[in-house]
């Protein structure tokens, strides 16, 4: 039974995840924190380091179906998540200092600010896209580099996803078309994730049988947010997760600033 609810969870997370451009840690982290801890992880780096192994399943399931789409922009892909690798290794070294209180404090933190980005995201006004062609188009490299850097360390550092900073700052900075950075930001993602990965393993950071279980979950909710998101506009479901995401913020910061 708790196989197939853990299953029913990463399904979730790899529908919306691969929805919207995330790797689905913004939404396992704070449910490990307030619902499986002391039960299933014993420790701050664990839950970190479990995040991140659903994550990247999710995000080479998405960036799979991605490429099938001809929709991943490898100029950008490669250079990008190469560029995550430093930054996601020493990430996964950095959360091996968390514990239960700090981990509450600066992902309580994180969220606050990342529910403002998506609810900034979701009530823009629609753009016009720019056309594109994968033999013309051109971006600034060195922004690009240097935000992937520090995707690669937020990824390992929380066991999230960096797509929430990464979609909107190709959209808006890099000017790339909606569809092709969600796809290339799912590959970066998917890049940077398994170096962390590694990190995290090589620590024991990684609970295996939930990570396995929400994982399967998550290969075959990544497919199914691909194909939808070829006719979905998700601006509604960002909107309702800004607002969760900001009341797990606070929940969190009070959490953390309890005397222990």
């Amino acid at each position: 039974m708790e196989f197939i609810l853990l299953s029913l969870l990463g399904l979730s997370v790899g529908i919306f995840g691969t929805l919207v451009g995330i790797g689905g840690g913004l939404i396992l982290l704070p449910i490990f924190i307030m619902f499986m801890t002391p039960s299933t992880f014993a420790s701050a780096p664990q839950i970190v380091g479990t995040s991140l192994f659903v994550v990247f399943l999710n995000a080479f399931s998405g960036t799979l179906a991605y490429i099938k789409q001809k929709r991943v922009f490898f100029n950008a892909a490669i250079p990008f998540a190469l560029a995550t690798l430093p930054g996601a290794f020493f990430g996964s070294y950095i959360a091996d200092s968390f514990n239960g209180q700090t981990l509450n404090l600066s992902f309580g933190s994180f969220l606050i600010l990342m529910s403002g980005i998506m609810y900034w995201n979701s009530s823009r006004k629609k753009r016009t896209e720019p056309n594109f062609d994968p033999h013309t188009f051109t971006y600034h490299k060195t922004i690009g580099l240097v935000s992937s850097m520090g995707v690669g360390f937020l990824s390992s550092i929380f066991g999230i996803g960096g797509g929430i900073i990464h979609v909107p700052l190709m959209i808006y900075l890099l000017h790339f078309p909606t569809h092709v950075a969600t796809a290339t930001s799912h590959f970066v993602l998917a890049i940077s994730s398994f170096s962390g990965v590694i990190s995290h393993a090589i620590l024991q950071h990684i609970i295996w049988m939930p990570a396995i279980s929400i994982g399967i979950g998550a290969i075959i909710g990544a497919q199914i947010g691909a194909q939808i998101s070829k006719k979905t506009k998700p601006k509604i479901i960002l909107v309702l997760l800004s607002c969760a995401l900001f009341a797990l913020g606070l929940r969190l910061i009070l959490l953390g600033t309890k005397v222990q």
